[in-house]
């Protein structure tokens, strides 16, 4: 249990958890934020969270079950047609590092906008978890950020940074959209959220 406590206290664990909070500030107030100068704060901030991820430790998670999750399919899509609208114009790019590349032989359409709303998810989640003070509870929550990071956000944050310093160099302004209606009584059900789902499979991979 003491070498646990020391890996979730650890210096290069307190620096990702500030830099994770800080990109979800940021996330979170996206509709107060131009096109431009969110992508300018996202070409300095995705950089640092790369680094500061992969710093985390290798850990083994206590529980069976899997964590619980805060982030709801709407609140995915609130944030995600936030960034769609900020991005505008910057939002789509044609991507090689895709997993639809294999059904492909062309580069395929990706969304900055999905890529950065993915992100948000994954480490809302773990933040929420990891304030919880509990060190089973901030253990498991780490274990599965570094898995995510490693399997699935980290590839969309290099790609995303791929797009946005071509994008922030071409000397392009950003044509924001209007935000797309939306039924405001949807209600997002996590039971099968797909991080949830990934998780499982981590889980069943160690066993």
């Amino acid at each position: 249990m003491d070498n646990n406590s020391d890996s979730v206290y650890s210096r290069h664990v307190i620096e990702f958890v500030a830099v994770a909070n800080e990109y979800c500030k940021y996330a979170e107030h996206a509709s107060e934020i131009k096109g431009e100068e969110f992508l300018k704060i996202l070409q300095r901030l995705l950089p640092l969270l790369y680094i500061k991820a992969s710093f985390l430790p290798e850990l083994t998670p206590f529980f069976e079950n899997g964590n619980e999750k805060f982030v709801t399919e709407d609140d995915w899509t609130g944030i995600h047609d936030v960034f769609r609208t900020r991005f505008g114009s910057a939002n789509d790019y044609l991507e090689v590092f895709d997993e639809r590349m294999n059904d492909s032989e062309a580069p395929v359409t990706a969304s900055l906008a999905e890529n950065i709303a993915d992100i948000y998810q994954d480490l809302k989640d773990f933040i929420l978890l990891y304030q919880t003070g509990t060190t089973e509870v901030m253990n498991d929550a780490l274990w599965e950020c570094r898995m995510n990071f490693e399997n699935y956000w980290g590839q969309k944050l290099v790609n995303a940074l791929r797009a946005i310093h071509k994008f922030i160099y071409s000397g392009e302004a950003i044509n924001e959209e209007e935000p797309p209606e939306r039924d405001k009584d949807e209600k997002g059900d996590k039971s099968d959220w797909f991080i949830s789902r990934r998780q499982k499979e981590f889980r069943g991979n160690d066993e």
